[in-house]
């Protein structure tokens, strides 16, 4: 039998991009732009959000480092923006995780003559053809452009604009290749998708995430952050202490919750038959997930 791939995956695609990277009810057509939104939170770094994961952006003599790029159809948006700002072409470019809402400008953004850093494992992601088993979607190997063109194992530093960045990867969190952005001297922290503000976390089991992983790499980020931290999260509204801890204790409840069951020998439909969570979806549930479908997704990560 014949496999059509355009026929039969690029309209689960499509839906599924609307479904997985439009955050809070606001899905919108994969094939139309959406408009960016800038917030200033220093007086030279700045969060983009819009459709896909938000962006940290720092502008100043040095030139612009950019953190995360949203989808490929927002380049052109991404880079407007920014010129707004008063800034110029990324010269440098943290992928935080290899997911296509975050990585999905490297192309654009590579030829452009930004110099993409990474975690190795979001190189080696995106050179090969990668499935999220949880949506049936697979992503092609990245062209060269894409590429991350230096890469580290646990952290790395660079100095710019009279800052401080501190790049600490987090294993086995959301994926195996989760890294977090400390902008130290502005007491600024981009998350990448390890925080989800007010949601539930879509953890990627097939690429070795895990709801511990998760939990340890948000207690990560509360070791170097305090009352006056501003939190930039890989999607949801800028954030405070305050928002991450609720985070915090959201994930550990639900863990405590799900690997009791799990321990029992249950299986993913009947711990969702037994609605363990159903008391977090008021205020967790208004995102991609409810809570049914988040155990469905992180089972095997538990």
């Amino acid at each position: 039998m014949s496999f059509n791939f355009r026929r039969t995956c690029v309209p689960f695609i499509a839906l599924f991009i609307a479904q997985f990277y439009s955050l809070c009810g606001l899905a919108a057509d994969a094939e139309k732009k959406s408009a960016i939104t800038s917030q200033k939170i220093t007086d030279d770094i700045y969060m983009l959000s819009g459709d896909g994961g938000n962006i940290g952006v720092l502008i100043g003599d040095d030139g612009t480092f950019m953190i995360d790029d949203k989808f490929a159809r927002l380049s052109d948006d991404i880079m407007s923006s920014i010129k707004k700002l008063g800034g110029t072409e990324p010269d440098y470019l943290v992928n935080t995780h290899f997911h296509a809402d975050h990585t999905g400008g490297n192309e654009s953004f590579g030829k452009a003559g930004s110099t993409i850093v990474a975690h190795h494992s979001v190189r080696a992601r995106l050179t090969t053809k990668t499935e999220i088993a949880a949506f049936d979607m697979v992503t092609p190997p990245q062209p060269k452009d894409a590429l991350p063109v230096i890469t580290f194992s646990k952290d790395m530093r660079l100095h710019i604009n009279g800052h401080t960045l501190s790049i600490t990867h987090v294993p086995a969190a959301h994926t195996d290749g989760d890294s977090i952005v400390h902008f130290v001297e502005a007491n600024v922290i981009h998350t990448g998708d390890v925080f989800f503000n007010g949601l539930f976390p879509f953890i990627d089991v097939t690429h070795r995430g895990s709801l511990g992983g998760m939990i340890s790499a948000t207690d990560k980020v509360l070791s170097i952050a305090n009352a006056q931290t501003k939190i930039i999260p890989g999607h949801g509204p800028l954030a405070s202490l305050s928002d991450l801890q609720d985070y915090r204790n959201m994930l550990a409840t639900a863990e405590k919750r799900l690997s009791v069951l799990k321990k029992r020998g249950m299986k993913a439909k009947d711990i969702i038959a037994a609605k363990p969570l159903q008391d977090m979806d008021a205020k967790w549930g208004n995102g991609m997930f409810k809570s049914d479908r988040w155990i469905e997704i992180i089972y095997d990560g538990i």
